[in-house]
This record gives C-alpha cells, sequence and structure tokens, in this order.
C-alpha cells in the first residue's frame, strides 16, 4: 500500500520532489522552496517562448506534477512572447523572485536545464533550444 493510497500519486509528488531536488543541488541553494520558484520560472520563461504546439511537445514529456506547474497560469492566446537577449530571458525568470534577486542567474538558469536535459529527450531539447537565440541559448 502506498503512503498516499494511490501509487500514481505518491509517484508524481516523487518525480517532482526528483526535480526540485536536483535543481537545489544544482543552484548548491540548500532551499527547496527557492529551486522549487527557480524550476516554476524557467518552465515558464521556456514555455511562453514557444509555440504553442512545441510548449505541448515540451510537456509531454515532463512529468505530471511538473507539467501542471509548467502550464500553470498559461494563456496560449498570448504566446509566443519573443526575446532576443539573455537579459531579457534573465528579466522574465527574475520576476519570480521579486524582490529577492536569484543572485547568479546565468548558473541557476543552467541548473535547471541541466535537470531537462536529464529528463527529456535529446530530440526535444534541441527543439526548444532552437527557438531560442544564440545570445540566450548561452544560458543553457
Amino acid at each position: 500500500m502506498s503512503a498516499l493510497g494511490l501509487k500514481i500519486i505518491d509517484d508524481a509528488v516523487q518525480a517532482a520532489n526528483e526535480w526540485v531536488n536536483a535543481v537545489n543541488d544544482g543552484t548548491g541553494w540548500e532551499n527547496k522552496q527557492r529551486a522549487y520558484r527557480l524550476l516554476r520560472a524557467v518552465l515558464h520563461a521556456i514555455r511562453d517562448h514557444l509555440n504553442v504546439d512545441e510548449a505541448a511537445q515540451l510537456a509531454a514529456q515532463l512529468p505530471v506534477l511538473i507539467r501542471g506547474i509548467y502550464f500553470e497560469g498559461w494563456n496560449p492566446s498570448k504566446t509566443p512572447v519573443r526575446m532576443r537577449t539573455r537579459a531579457a530571458f534573465i528579466d522574465a525568470v527574475q520576476r519570480d523572485f521579486e524582490p529577492d534577486p536569484m543572485g547568479d542567474a546565468p548558473e541557476a538558469i543552467a541548473a535547471v536545464m541541466a535537470v531537462l536535459r536529464a529528463h527529456v529527450s535529446e530530440g526535444e531539447m534541441e527543439d526548444v533550444e532552437t527557438a531560442f537565440t544564440d545570445d540566450i541559448r548561452e544560458l543553457f
């Protein structure tokens, strides 16, 4: 018997915790709440930049609870939001950290991208990264 009564829910919670822990480890923050906020902010910045089809294709490879975080608050009629520079992408992520700056933004964003690369197919990650300018891809 599972702790919550449904194995599928237990597995979803475990997968989400694994992702947050991996981001936490990648940043060295030792603060799971901040790691969660970072994961959410980067996922939203990526999602909002992608066209609707590509956003859905990425979502299909995310664990159930992470997929929920990814789609939280999404308005597909207002996407894609085109970002051209590293600064624009960092600003999009940083907005979720007001008034608590995330610190080394490029390093923090790279930690989330490392988790995505570890769990999402190489082909899908190539599609996602190709949607961004070379300047932004340097963050990844």
